[in-house]
């Protein structure tokens, strides 16, 4: 990957498309996604932007906060994620192509940014803020969400080779973007950099996602595909030894006794952080 022609510190240009992945994620946490959008106590007739709307799942949760009379836009990146957001946009809500770096929007003119698992893809997340603020009314508030922020737990029965598995992960990432440890963890200073962009205010909260065999069929598709396929498998091989690498592979089969998700102990966490500052 040559990060000089990738627009953020993942690899994220107008090409990337994680639709499917996004989709998965958001059918699996709309509970809790939609408990954090209500924490915000938004009112009917605000102005509301989805910075980084991804599939656009969240455009219709706003918008039933912000009712008729409100106004929800989507921005996102790439175009694969426009399009597939546009298509399920409700009534009224409008969704945009472009980058962070450079909004199509007025100064002043909007009562939320909502932002989720999106900072972490951006190169100058506290420039993108700054950016952002900009955009904000007098009182205006910027929502970032972040999931994981804590460790997930995947693997209760085995919390040695959940350490292991995690650790390649990071490794993986690093090399395959070519980003530091710090790089990929200093996401987790959504306060400190709300703060340093300049909002006041600022608080955090913590939600827990949290499930347990047997999996609903969101949370099921949600792991499966997500992260027993598309995160782990044949990627890890290069940094687990080679009984480790083999107890994943078990684990990660639905053809396979050791399936994980059909054990009847499996029991997942991850956290979603909502950190909110105002201008």
């Amino acid at each position: 990957m040559n990060r000089s022609t990738a627009t953020g510190l993942l690899g994220d240009t107008a090409a990337r498309d994680y639709v499917g992945k996004l989709r998965r994620f958001n059918a699996f946490a709309a509970p809790e996604l939609r408990q954090a959008i209500a924490s915000l106590a938004l009112r009917p007739g605000m102005r509301v932007l989805d910075a980084g709307c991804g599939s656009g799942e969240a455009l219709a949760w706003l918008s039933s906060e912000a009712g008729p009379e409100g106004m929800v836009v989507g921005i996102d990146l790439a175009l694969a994620h426009a399009r597939a957001a546009r298509a399920i946009a409700p009534p009224g809500a409008s969704v945009v192509q472009a980058n962070l770096a450079h909004l199509p929007l007025a100064c002043g003119s909007v009562d939320l940014v909502w932002s989720v698992n999106t900072l972490n893809h951006l190169r100058d997340p506290v420039d993108a803020l700054h950016t952002l603020a900009t955009l904000l009314r007098p009182g205006g508030r910027i929502a970032l969400g972040q999931s994981s922020l804590l460790p997930d737990m995947y693997f209760a029965w085995d919390a040695r080779l959940e350490r292991v598995v995690n650790e390649a992960v990071r490794q993986y990432y690093r090399d395959r973007y070519q980003v530091s440890e710090r790089e990929l963890a200093d996401v987790r200073a959504l306060v400190g950099r709300l703060r340093r962009a300049g909002l006041r205010n600022v608080t955090a909260r913590t939600f827990m996602i949290e499930r347990v065999a047997p999996l609903d069929p969101a949370s099921a598709d949600y792991l499966l595909e997500t992260i027993f396929g598309g995160t782990w498998g044949e990627r890890l091989q290069p940094y687990l030894d080679a009984d480790d690498y083999a107890a994943l592979v078990r684990l990660c089969d639905p053809r396979h006794a050791d399936f994980a998700l059909r054990r009847p102990d499996f029991h997942f966490l991850q956290s979603f952080t909502l950190a909110v500052g105002q201008a």
